[in-house]
């Protein structure tokens, strides 16, 4: 197992990270963001760098964009595809190597059969069954479920003065309601915290060999439960989405086994993934810039907006990576067949062409649901009007039950490119004397953190441990 996974982290992460350090040596700033490290906690003084220069950079492999009206070009036209591994720039020799990398036990969300990284036809298929399930009005259907779950996770954060906000709130959220969608049973939701940890950071493929590591594992654990969970449905099935997906037949067509896992994998890393960052990303957001929560506190209607405005703002995801099926234009731009496009969203999502003083975070601003944070075109995120919902309810209930809510320590970013959010976030739920929002960074107080979010039988918490908020 060790050497196949040394070979697939060598061939998914080491062989373009390599490709990528070549293309940053010859002046693309594209490549240089995805592999410096020190440019990944604020990458928006390089977006305006590369918006400077043009709409479009073109490299030896790759081009680049951080407009808005390109990436949304792009993102919708037929002529881009999302196969990575089939594109005509790579040699015999890589496309052979990609091949080979795959392991059918540890596939992850952005590998083949997933939503993410299929083309029509197999996508028309998979999107059409799927939707039958995953409606708007399915995902509207929950919010009270949510604001019960929201509401749990309150009450327990209320016995602790200081709490780590991703592990007590921001994570398990979204964590209990897609197991609720998948019909996990509250025991598991422990494994799939973890699991979903850990298989969402496959969409980003800059990892280390530790990360990919342990990213494997998961994995297969993952596949290995899902097995065995979909033929339990097939027998017994319950009230759950999964469920009903298990059991459709549209048009003579039904997802099998591996459609269904890749699917339900699909749910677990980016449904995890785009909530818990948008928590995050919000909260920091709005305690540094108090007189936008205030408007909130004001008039809560606000809120659905202010999660689009996040979203635009400070994205969870932050490039995409689309490939030119075919010889093609994009605006006054010729883009050969097989090459690469870079679509920076993070920096599409603060065009000045679309968004009126976009380096300000704005909650009522009017066209914040223009970003591109959930991509556009027949990859639109399927759960985004879920993550709307979750984001919302979140972070109103959040300031309702603790009004001043407050950094207490400097919080922990991912370490990721792709994905942008925090691996630890130290809060005070209760205002003392002279506290103010903004982080005091001379005084880093020890932090509730729970170490799960169910007992072995799933009947309630385990007791909370006492850590620092920084990483052991």
């Amino acid at each position: 197992m060790t050497r196949s996974t040394v070979f697939r982290w060598a061939v998914q992460s080491v062989g373009p990270q390599m490709m990528l350090r070549r293309a940053a040596k010859n002046g693309e700033l594209g490549a240089r963001l995805a592999i410096d490290r020190r440019l990944w906690a604020d990458p928006f003084p390089t977006y305006e760098r590369m918006r400077g220069i043009g709409e479009m950079q073109h490299g030896g492999l790759v081009s680049s964009t951080t407009s808005h009206r390109i990436a949304s070009e792009v993102l919708r036209s037929p002529a881009f595809r999302v196969g990575i591994g089939s594109s005509e720039r790579l040699s015999p020799f890589a496309r052979r190597m990609l091949a080979m990398a795959t392991d059918p036990s540890a596939v992850g969300p952005a590998e083949p059969p997933s939503m993410l990284a299929v083309d029509p036809p197999q996508h028309t298929k998979y999107r059409r069954l799927v939707s039958k399930v995953f409606t708007p009005r399915a995902m509207a259907a929950m919010e009270p479920r949510v604001e019960e779950i929201a509401t749990e996770l309150l009450d327990e954060m209320a016995k602790h003065d200081t709490v780590d906000l991703v592990d007590m709130y921001a994570g398990p959220l979204p964590v209990r309601v897609i197991s609720e969608i998948l019909g996990v049973p509250a025991y598991m939701q422990d494994s799939m915290l973890e699991w979903g940890n850990a298989a969402a950071v496959t969409l980003d493929p800059a990892l280390h060999y530790r990360q990919f590591r342990d990213a494997s594992r998961a994995l297969r654990r993952i596949h290995t439960w899902l097995d065995n969970h979909l033929k339990e449905l097939r027998r017994n099935p319950g009230d759950d989405l999964l469920s009903r997906l298990a059991l459709l037949v549209d048009e003579g067509e039904n997802l099998d086994d591996v459609e269904l896992r890749s699917t339900a994998l699909l749910v677990i890393g980016a449904g995890f993934e785009t909530t818990v960052n948008l928590i995050g990303n919000a909260v920091t957001q709005l305690l540094a810039h108090p007189d936008q929560l205030d408007t909130l506190k004001a008039d809560a209607s606000g809120w659905p907006n202010a999660v689009d405005e996040v979203l635009r703002y400070d994205s969870p995801v932050q490039v995409t990576v689309r490939i030119a099926g075919e010889d093609t234009h994009v605006g006054d731009h010729e883009i050969p067949v097989g090459r690469f496009v870079s679509l920076m969203l993070g920096g599409a999502n603060r065009d000045p062409e679309v968004f009126e003083d976009p380096a300000r975070f704005d909650v009522t601003r009017a066209n914040a649901r223009d970003h591109l944070g959930f991509s556009a075109g027949i990859h639109f995120c399927l759960g985004a009007s879920l993550a709307r919902m979750e984001g919302a309810v979140a972070l109103r209930m959040l300031f309702e039950r603790f009004p001043d809510l407050a950094l207490a320590g400097e919080p922990e970013r991912r370490e990721l490119r792709v994905l942008r959010g925090y691996e630890h976030m130290p809060v005070s739920l209760r205002r003392r004397a002279g506290q103010s929002a903004a982080v005091d960074g001379a005084r880093r107080p020890n932090t509730i953190r729970t170490s799960s979010l169910h007992g072995s039988d799933g009947s309630g918490w385990t007791s909370p441990v006492s850590t620092n908020p920084s990483r052991s």
